[in-house]
């Protein structure tokens, strides 16, 4: 949570309230988060002095925004910069499947039914988040951060593509 929260700070202060915002709506294939686990993260970061802290007033209220220090940016470039880790990805969704066998038949179809509902439904924001990211890219050729969280964006809307598709099999093949 701290490199998200240091990478988000790269492109600009945020409130506590802004980076959860902003990873909900972009980053949620990567990160769950809550505002608690935000403000343990933001604690932890101001402890190693990686970011600072500052009142702004905005519409008459005082709130307080949060700064990437020249350590974090150290800090994070060190993260960004060591090996990507390839190692099997976790989906602890596939520990339900794996012992669905004890869910009567009915109670299958409907956990069924209610996650590819869910996973077309983060597919369509995705598209969305595509689309708009291609209509834009014409302004950003050379915006090299850009791009890449545009790519994240496309991974992440075929990836629900795929989901979406095995569920949709194994849904079928519960119902013969």
């Amino acid at each position: 949570m701290e490199n998200i929260i240091l990478g988000l700070l790269m492109l600009q202060s945020r409130t506590i309230y802004q980076l959860r915002k902003r990873i909900n709506d972009g980053l949620s294939l990567m990160y769950s988060c809550s505002t608690g686990s935000i403000q343990a993260a933001i604690k932890k970061l101001l402890r190693n002095g990686y970011i600072t802290v500052s009142e702004a007033a905005d519409k008459g209220k005082l709130k307080k925004l949060y700064s990437i220090t020249e350590s974090g940016k150290a800090y994070f470039n060190v993260w960004l910069n060591s090996p990507v880790e390839s190692g099997a990805a976790k989906n602890p969704e596939l520990a339900k499947i794996y012992f669905l066998g004890f869910a009567d038949k009915n109670a299958r179809i409907r956990l069924l039914e209610k996650h590819i509902a869910g996973l077309k439904q983060m597919c369509a924001d995705l598209e969305k988040i595509c689309d708009e990211g291609a209509a834009l890219s014409g302004e950003n050729k050379s915006n090299d951060i850009f791009y890449y969280q545009l790519q994240t964006a496309a991974y992440g809307r075929d990836l629900m593509k795929f989901n979406t598709e095995w569920y949709t099999r194994l849904l079928k093949n519960i119902k013969e």
